[in-house]
């Protein structure tokens, strides 16, 4: 499969981030894979680097749903007011360990979410994940 050109992973644990991208890095399915800790450093990094298609703007966002500062239903909230330009065919899956039904409710409300996923994130979860959106 030809990789991806580029996948945002948002997630807060450094570990989780640490394994994410040697399993992402491990399996070649990004040109360019940027880590960031939070939904606003995501944010910046979408407005900075998205403004027009380039190399490094994401097609596939693996975002956490817990984190400090602002979780990922309030990063859905905010890449929602993002230009469509920025926006446009991104599939956003939601990372999480707890697929609580409220949770659930809320991100689908939003209606931008293509998958939600349990962690940890496998190469069978990522395989699949490549050839349901990016066959």
């Amino acid at each position: 499969m030809t990789p991806l050109p580029s996948v945002l992973l948002i997630d807060d644990d450094p570990i989780n981030n640490f394994l994410n991208k040697s399993l992402l890095t491990r399996l070649g399915i990004a040109q360019h894979l940027t880590v960031v800790e939070s939904g606003h450093a995501a944010l910046d990094f979408l407005r900075q680097h998205c403004q027009q298609p380039t190399p490094v703007c994401p097609v596939l966002i693996l975002l956490d749903i817990n984190m400090p500062g602002m979780n990922g239903l309030q990063f859905l909230e905010a890449y929602q007011q993002l230009l469509p330009e920025q926006r446009q065919g991104v599939v956003i899956v939601i990372l999480t360990t707890s697929l609580h039904p409220r949770d659930v409710r809320q991100v689908e409300q939003l209606g931008i979410i293509d998958e939600f996923l349990s962690k940890p994130l496998t190469a069978d979860k990522v395989s699949a994940l490549l050839h349901k959106y990016f066959p």
